[in-house]
């Protein structure tokens, strides 16, 4: 049986990116075909390596082959991903950056983009977290960093640059690094938002898919010279569901959505959705109420990415600079990797419609 690459493509035509609506020839994902005797091998290049569905579209495409071509032939499918941009307007090196907000403090927003990063940083996307909570920057604690210092580099055009720091596979970065973490940080407006611009400007961040940002809690001064300064991709609102967080959690939503800031709301984190005691798994206790953050996105027509239950485990992992994704034997560091599979998604979706 002759197979020419005409037939494999108009079988794989057949088969529908599920979060973009067209199929994957369109969208020239179908890359580097090969014939073989009994074989075809070609390249399904997703637009990130979160993407939660990969298996359901390489399920699709055996299917289709096996359908419009032949049950026989053997298919070697490699599952590969090249990030997209949303704004063609990138930072350099840099395909999206994702702001971690929250109307106020105390929801967890920190521990939140920690996980979330180092949730994208494990599927083999290039990664980076800047810590912009100018206040009370975490980021050190949070990663086991207390005391370390950045080193400078000098390029070759003369410019000096700050180095990341690099750790379990995220390029890290905070305020922190250059503080006294015992003295409090009496900045003005302008002096602080004139820190986060280093931060962002004289860094080498290299090349990295996607850049978190850790941004202060509420709706101030670092909040909008971030969105009008930078090609913000969007952003992730993180609240708790008690009425007092979910009504700071508009607001902020409401700041992102202004004439003159217009970053995409990417969704919302419920954080602190319920307890379960470890000696009674299958109970949830509620303490804080019920689906908030659920209703919250719903009445705003904006994505639920998820929520993560109260856990003493993710405190204590906080603390101990060890964050709790990285621990596999935590059940609830999957509830952080569906939410990272669901940022990248909605960013896959923004990139196909500005492009």
């Amino acid at each position: 049986m002759t197979i020419t690459k005409e037939q494999i493509l108009h079988a794989l035509s057949h088969v529908e990116e599920p979060d973009l609506k067209k199929d994957l020839v369109t969208l020239h994902m179908i890359q580097n075909i090969e014939i073989l005797p009994n074989k075809i091998k070609f390249d399904v290049v997703l637009t990130t390596p979160a993407c939660p569905l990969k298996g359901h579209i390489e399920h699709a495409c055996r299917n289709a082959i096996a359908l419009f071509i032949s049950k026989e032939i053997e298919v070697d499918i490699n599952m590969t991903s090249r990030v997209t941009s949303v704004d063609p307007n990138q930072l350099k090196g840099i395909k999206n950056i994702i702001l971690v907000s929250s109307g106020k403090g105390g929801v967890g927003k920190s521990t939140v983009a920690s996980n979330l990063a180092l949730a994208l940083a494990n599927t083999g996307a290039k990664t980076g977290l800047l810590d912009a909570d100018i206040y009370g920057p975490s980021l050190p604690i949070m990663f086991g960093l207390e005391g370390a210092k950045p080193m400078a580099s000098q390029l070759p055009d003369g410019s000096t640059k700050i180095e990341p720091i690099e750790k379990f596979g995220l390029k890290l970065l905070s305020i922190g690094f250059f503080t006294d973490p015992n003295q409090p940080i009496p900045w003005r407006g302008p002096m602080a938002t004139s820190a986060i611009k280093q931060l962002f400007n004289d860094a080498d961040w290299g090349e990295l898919d996607y850049l978190v940002v850790d941004m202060p809690p509420g709706t101030g001064d670092i909040h909008i010279t971030v969105s009008q300064t930078y090609p913000i991709s969007g952003a992730v609102i993180v609240t708790t569901p008690q009425q007092v967080a979910l009504a700071d959690a508009i607001k902020g939503m409401a700041m992102y959505q202004m004439e003159g800031i217009n970053v995409p709301i990417l969704g919302i984190v419920e954080n602190m959705a319920y307890f379960t005691p470890a000696e009674l798994p299958d109970n949830k206790y509620y303490i804080f109420g019920k689906d908030g953050g659920k209703r919250l996105a719903e009445s705003n027509n904006v994505p639920f990415l998820g929520e993560i239950p109260l856990v003493k485990a993710v405190a204590d992992a906080g603390d101990n600079g060890f964050p709790i994704i990285l621990d596999d034997s935590e059940s609830i560091a999957d509830a952080y990797k569906s939410i990272a599979g669901r940022v990248a998604q909605e960013l896959s979706i923004l990139a196909n419609i500005s492009s």
